[in-house]
């Protein structure tokens, strides 16, 4: 009899390894056309000669571990934390060309599909009290069309105090913008702080409703290269932004993340132990209609290195990779005890 269960185990085990092993089999032909794709729509390198500023490919990206969830949309890149159903960061590049735009804004509020875990969904804002908060605004990815679609993902989204979010996080948003514009381009982290909790959650998801907000902003164009950090409590303040400046150094402190890990280790350490908030102008930006219709006519071209459907292939193609090495990991288990293959080959978690 005990056999008889054993044989019938064992069947089971295997018939799921094979509808496992073509499922794999499909996502590894996906993968082949995805990077045939990237190369048919990777920008050339005259587009990068081209461009109006100086462009490091993904300086804006912090460190993250193999296996973690990072995306890519037009405009921007994110990595979603699951645990609390929101981005821990979301990373961009803003030139001065890319303000100019003139994409409306869509409030075409939507759960993003390329979350493989599944993102925060409507129901979970509704009724909540909360704002749902861009972490990268709107305004930045007037630009596009798509990219301006894209920023309305919950993914992008973050339960925020309304009077806080329509308040001085709309403020230090609209600097950041005359940052891109004075300087040329900025490289722009920011996200919700995810260290301090516990946490009040809201919707059946349970969204975690952060106690405060990050932004660290890099200017790597010359003659002046500088950063500076912001940290804000999720709620209205009338305080100056200026009293919310700090260091990266201490943003990093704070979230556990590692900014603008790509620049030369000497030069990092200086950017990121120091700030001067009297180097910055923080006037609000605004674009005058005639400077719109100029960037419409076409004087002004955007600066943007990689077109909205080659951020999307990268993307399509960063979340099938995770997918692979999660069903991957699924067909061992069925095999291997998962303590056992953890120790043994630990880069599958």
């Amino acid at each position: 009899m005990a056999t008889k269960k054993q044989t019938t185990t064992q069947t089971r085990k295997v018939t799921k390894a094979k509808k496992r092993g073509k499922r794999l089999l499909l996502l590894l032909a996906l993968v082949v056309v995805l990077w045939l794709l990237s190369l048919v729509f990777a920008p050339s390198e005259d587009e990068y000669l081209q461009s109006g500023a100086t462009y490091i490919v993904d300086l804006e990206l912090p460190a993250y571990d193999e296996g973690e969830i990072v995306v890519r949309h037009p405009g921007f890149t994110l990595l979603y934390d699951e645990e609390h159903e929101q981005a821990r960061w979301v990373a961009y590049h803003l030139t001065r060309d890319e303000l100019y735009g003139t994409a409306k804004r869509k409030d075409n509020f939507r759960a993003d599909p390329s979350i493989p875990t599944g993102s925060a969904e409507l129901a979970d804002y509704r009724g909540s009290g909360y704002d749902r908060g861009h972490l990268i605004p709107a305004g930045d990815l007037t630009w596009s069309d798509e990219a301006m679609s894209a920023s309305f993902f919950l993914s992008n989204m973050s339960p925020q105090d309304g009077s806080f979010n329509r308040g001085i996080w709309s403020q230090l948003e609209a600097v950041v913008r005359n940052f891109a514009d004075t300087e040329g381009a900025v490289y722009v982290v920011t996200g919700p702080v995810l260290t301090d909790g516990p946490y009040q959650t809201i919707g059946a998801n349970e969204v975690s409703v952060p106690n405060s907000y990050y932004k660290v902003i890099l200017d790597y164009e010359e003659p002046e290269l500088k950063a500076i950090g912001f940290v804000l409590p999720n709620e209205g303040s009338k305080s100056d932004l200026k009293s919310f400046a700090t260091t990266v150094r201490e943003v990093e402190d704070l979230t556990g993340l590692d900014f603008f890990h790509r620049l030369p280790d000497m030069q990092e350490e200086l950017l990121e132990t120091r700030y001067d908030t009297e180097a910055w102008d923080f006037s609000p930006f605004t674009a005058s209609e005639q400077a719109r219709q100029a960037y419409e006519s076409g004087t002004v071209h955007p600066a943007q290195t990689e077109s909205g459907t080659y951020r999307l292939i990268k993307g399509t193609l960063d979340t099938v990779l995770v997918t692979i090495k999660r069903e991957s990991r699924s067909l061992i288990e069925l095999f291997i005890p998962r303590a056992q293959l953890k120790t043994a080959v630990p880069f599958l978690y």
